[in-house]
């Protein structure tokens, strides 16, 4: 299995190249980003980021600092915008008071104390949790998403409904425990799904096509 997990990640690479996921200037960007991403496309993010660069709240002391209204009509753009204005307080809040507003303070706290710790914070799941310890921590911990269950789950390698805890372990049981390769397998896989791997699937030019498992259906 890790030689067809590799043979995934080749395919899409070579299709793609270096995907450079996630994008952001610093840790901070980062993990205001995930925060942000939830439930809505790049796209919007990138304009929340924006408005919050030009109004020089990319800090956790900016954003506890600012009004309420500020920092809401900053995140407009991504959506929910009252519900994860919440959200990014909440997870500076908890930068501040634990480390100083410093994320690189946070990312020398070892995986095993300082997963558990973001999954504590209020509106950060799993995935969001998962994102920051990856792209702004430096951690191992392998990203997966709706794209991944789906893309995997339609070659047959994983149940189409498995959750999300025993989705990670599948990939970090079977591939190196390599930051840079699972960041560069999350970027590949979250543009291999949105380009290709869609609700309704678009397989011809898909990199991944021909690796379907034989006789198994492609789900909707």
């Amino acid at each position: 299995m890790r030689k067809t997990l590799l043979e995934y990640y080749r395919r899409m690479h070579g299709h793609y190249g270096p995907t450079h996921w996630w994008p952001g200037d610093t840790a901070f960007e980062i993990a205001i980003g995930a925060i942000l991403t939830q439930n809505t496309a790049w796209t919007n993010v990138e304009k929340a980021i924006a408005n919050l660069k030009r109004e020089k709240l990319l800090s956790a002391k900016a954003i506890l600092e600012c009004a309420p209204d500020r920092l809401e009509n900053a995140l407009r753009p991504s959506g929910y915008f009252r519900v994860k204005a919440g959200r990014a307080r909440s997870f500076c809040e908890h930068l501040m008071t634990h480390y100083g507003g410093r994320m690189g303070a946070m990312a020398k706290r070892p995986l095993e104390e300082l997963r558990p710790e973001l999954l504590a914070v209020h509106g950060i799941g799993h995935e969001t949790a998962d994102d920051i310890l990856l792209y702004a921590c430096e951690k191992p911990v392998f990203v997966v998403d709706a794209y991944t269950r789906r893309i995997f789950g339609r070659h047959g390698l994983v149940p189409g409904n498995i959750g999300y805890e025993a989705l990670r372990h599948f990939f970090e049981k079977r591939l190196d425990a390599d930051t840079h390769l699972f960041k560069e397998y999350h970027g590949l896989i979250v543009w291999t799904g949105k380009d290709f791997c869609r609700k309704h699937p678009k397989c011809a030019g898909c990199p991944l096509e021909g690796l379907l498992t034989k006789g198994q259906p492609v789900l909707g």
